[in-house]
């Protein structure tokens, strides 16, 4: 609901004016973000349906901002599905991290190869309401999520970070690049290219800092990749 018009119509209701141009639409759009007037970026909301193993959802529903309804695993099953990162992303984290030997199949074997043997217990057991407790947090869960602009902005500079782990970071990528460029790109222009210069020192954490929109990259996708759909 709402798009770039919907901002500046609300930008300019004091002054009982629509949409201009195109041109003079984008300035304003600029001016709001450098100003930090998010008043405006209120008036459009996004509904996602999101696909996403459970350790990710616990880290993005911290973002307590959008209404959110998750899948039930007490009243139906969930999908045999669960995601396992590639040795070369294991290899990656590891060395970043730690520094020590190469991460190898086998070791992620032991690490998670237990998760299919617990789905087909799961999926035996009668009562679903008990045998949840024993999910490893790689299964994937379902919720729908519907959030503002203003708090979907904050949710990126956050979770397109570059300092955010790869599996919520990809989601994040592909709400900004596919979802956000397509739905409101005169915000998502500035959003995505500019580097914010704050009229003061900003607060900690905030979403307008000067570093708060990393430069653009390209995310390698791993096995079992998750994905973002369902804009609406």
């Amino acid at each position: 609901m709402g798009d770039d018009a919907a901002i500046v119509q609300a930008a300019r209701v004091s002054y009982g004016a629509g949409t201009r141009k195109v041109r003079e639409d984008r300035a304003l759009i600029r001016y709001l973000l450098r100003h930090r007037h998010t008043t405006p970026f209120e008036m459009c909301e996004l509904k996602l349906h999101i696909k996403a193993p459970i350790f990710v959802a616990r880290q993005w529903l911290r973002h307590r901002t959008a209404s959110v309804n998750e899948y039930s695993a007490r009243y139906s099953r969930l999908d045999r599905e669960f995601y396992v990162p590639d040795a070369d992303h294991l290899q990656s984290v590891h060395e970043e991290q730690i520094g020590r030997q190469r991460a190898s199949s086998s070791g992620m074997d032991d690490l998670f190869g237990s998760t299919e043997a617990v789905g087909e217990r799961l999926a035996l057991a009668t009562q679903s309401e008990l045998a949840r407790a024993a999910l490893p947090v790689n299964y994937y869960t379902q919720f729908y999520w519907k959030i503002d602009l203003h708090n979907l902005l904050h949710f990126l500079s956050l979770r397109a970070d570059a300092h955010a782990q790869y599996e919520i970071r990809a989601y994040a990528d592909v709400i900004l690049d596919k979802i956000v460029m397509s739905w409101v790109p005169a915000t998502y222009q500035p959003s995505a290219t500019m580097r914010w210069t704050p009229l003061r020192s900003p607060q900690a954490g905030s979403p307008w800092s000067s570093a708060c929109w990393p430069a653009r990259r390209s995310i390698r996708r791993v096995a079992g990749s998750p994905s973002a759909s369902g804009a609406s």
